[in-house]
């Protein structure tokens, strides 16, 4: 599988990061499908197939530990990205103890982003 054929769910209740995040995403030819929430994300989940999903640890309506534990029951082998803001990195950590493949602090730069995708994504094969 290419780059161009990577499918990502993006997950943040910053919706301005995230429709700009999946443009760019989108622009660098990833397919790209986001959810300004955890519930929404447990939706689109539950009737797509992705192949690597980046998680916002902090959501309105949810923990994104929380998410991360659904998702992973959903479907054990998809690697989960989680993002954190500054000062959560402990809990970004308790996150890759509950089964995130890794972690990035926001803002964090594209291109370390994409490099992170492509390594969950080739663990996985």
């Amino acid at each position: 599988m290419s780059d161009a054929l990577i499918r990502v769910l993006l997950v943040d209740d910053e919706l301005g990061f995230l429709d700009v995040l999946a443009k760019r995403m989108g622009k660098r030819g990833y397919l790209v499908t986001t959810a300004g929430s955890g519930a929404e994300s447990v939706r689109v989940l539950r009737n797509n197939d992705f192949d690597v999903a980046v998680l916002d640890l902090k959501l309105d309506d949810m923990d994104g530990i929380e998410v991360l534990q659904i998702m992973k029951k959903m479907v054990p082998d998809m690697p989960v990205i989680m993002l954190t803001g500054h000062g959560s990195e402990q809990a970004a950590r308790e996150g890759v103890r509950s089964g995130a493949f890794d972690y990035l602090l926001k803002p964090c730069d594209l291109d370390d982003l994409l490099e992170k995708v492509g390594e969950a994504v080739a663990g996985r094969r």
